[in-house]
């Protein structure tokens, strides 16, 4: 530690009364100085209170007090070398972002309180009806079931028929031994992109996704790694049409964010309708 540091750290423990302890009854007191600006012990002790474990409380608040310092000879040296019309120019801006900020937390309130998020499925299935075209696949999606087992897995031929008939009896006991597969995947009535099938399935690959991942196709594979049960249930191709299941959250969003812009309006107008009516805003010819 530097001779500076350990003089800075006493001074700070002599304010502070002791580097891990705060006597809250004091009157504010100040504990570093830059220019005409202070930084008081109150400010350091909410840099203790955020941090959750203090094993070099002393490091802390010498830390925040450099930085502190820093900022502020930064910030003077600013106001001395910038300009007035620059410093106006940059007080407006900061003027604007603070009110935009303040008004953005109140009308986000507004609208949470008044805001209806739920979409039907018929105003989804509307929606999707009236703008297919702008709902085409940019890459392929396949529907599939498949599991994955064990290179010692015994009872390969009894999962195979089970895997295959996929009757609700046979999903029940699937169900019933899901603990003894490696890996499965048995709702074949979700679209999953094929990149995400050819990533997840060890033996598929960009190379044999074209000829394996084809509609009504069961496929047994093998590797070191054990047996994989593979069904394809359907199949898109880039540049179809997305199924309404596959694009639902984003239709969903959509029609959320046309109900927020619309009641964004409405309420801008009723706040101003208020104003006016209780004389809180004119308008001078």
């Amino acid at each position: 530690m530097s001779l500076l540091k350990g003089v800075i750290l006493s001074l700070i423990c002599l304010l502070l009364g002791s580097c891990g302890y705060f006597d809250n009854s004091a009157p504010e007191e100040v504990v570093a100085r830059v220019n005409k600006k202070v930084l008081y012990k109150k400010d350091v002790e909410k840099v203790l209170k955020e941090k959750e474990f203090l094993l070099d409380s002393a490091t802390i608040i010498t830390d925040y007090i450099n930085d502190w310092a820093t900022n502020q000879l930064l910030l003077d040296g600013a106001l001395l070398n910038l300009s007035e019309e620059e410093q106006n120019k940059f007080e407006k801006l900061v003027q604007d972002y603070r009110s935009d900020l303040y008004t953005k937390l109140y009308k986000d309130r507004l609208i949470n309180q008044r805001l209806d998020s739920t979409v039907s499925d018929q105003e989804a299935k509307q929606f999707y009806e009236a703008n297919k075209h702008n709902f085409k696949l940019n890459e392929e999606l396949i529907q599939l079931r498949y599991i994955q087992v064990g290179p010692d897995f015994k009872d390969s031929k009894e999962l195979q028929k089970l895997f295959i008939d996929f009757q609700p009896e046979d999903r029940v006991q699937l169900d019933s031994i899901r603990l003894q597969f490696k890996n499965y995947f048995l709702n074949d009535s979700i679209w999953v992109k094929r990149s995400v099938v050819q990533a997840g399935i060890n033996p598929i690959n960009a190379s044999n996704a074209d000829k394996l991942l084809k509609k009504t196709n069961f496929l047994q594979l093998r590797d070191s790694l054990g047996l994989y049960l593979i069904a394809v249930k359907a199949t898109l191709s880039r540049n179809e049409t997305a199924p309404l299941e596959y694009v639902r959250p984003t239709i969903d969003q959509i029609i959320r964010n046309k109900r927020k812009l619309t009641l964004v309006k409405q309420l801008e107008k009723e706040i101003k309708d208020d104003a006016i009516k209780n004389k809180k805003f004119e308008i001078y010819n």
